[in-house]
């Protein structure tokens, strides 16, 4: 569980193919104080530490993973979102996040608004994947609030220390992005349309 406040970037040191799996490498500044079996979220997807070194540390994604999510795109020297997930008596300052990504979404548009952007995203609509206005959802494993909610996008205001401490400095028009919605929300929308069928 995770609350969408991101802790660092880590940087893909190297990325090693298994079959249908992707062993990834990344460096960030708390290696030694992670443990194997730890689970830990990348651009909001929770994986698990499988491998250790003193500067490094090693996650693997399956194939189910690689097809939901942004993660096969990522090339060595990317940049990425990291969030160890939350303690019990922790704050929560984001909202509920799984680690669980929904589907992606692209970048149609990044507007500076006088010291802040705002950044639009399509995506696929899907069942129970829905925005509502002034709602949370997690981009990339961020926790952000819901602007100009619509079918099949919406936008997301961030603010220059978000844009600087997380990767969203690197995404532009064209770039993929992980999402996923609001647990509470999609709970919702399933019942009501079991109720309403």
């Amino acid at each position: 569980m995770f609350s969408g406040i991101v802790e660092e970037i880590g940087i893909v040191k190297s990325i090693r193919k298994e079959g249908e799996n992707v062993h990834f490498t990344l460096t960030c500044s708390f290696v030694n104080e992670l443990k194997i079996d730890q689970s830990l979220s990348h651009n909001g997807v929770c994986l698990t530490v499988v491998e250790l070194t003193d500067s490094s540390y090693t996650v693997t994604a399956v194939q189910e993973t690689l097809i939901k999510s942004n993660l096969g795109l990522l090339k060595i020297g990317d940049k990425v979102n990291l969030e160890r997930s939350m303690k019990p008596d922790s704050l929560l300052d984001g909202h509920i996040v799984q680690g669980h990504v929904d589907q992606t979404a692209i970048c149609t548009k990044v507007e500076e608004a006088d010291g802040s952007w705002y950044y639009t995203f399509e995506y696929e609509p899907q069942k129970e994947n829905v925005t509502v206005e002034k709602g949370s959802v997690s981009v990339n494993g961020v926790s952000l609030t819901v602007v100009n909610s619509k079918d099949n996008s919406f936008q997301v205001a961030i603010i220059p220390f978000t844009h600087e401490i997380t990767n969203f400095h690197t995404i532009e028009k064209g770039t993929e992005v992980n999402i996923e919605f609001d647990i509470i929300g999609k709970y919702i929308t399933k019942i009501v349309r079991q109720y309403m069928d």
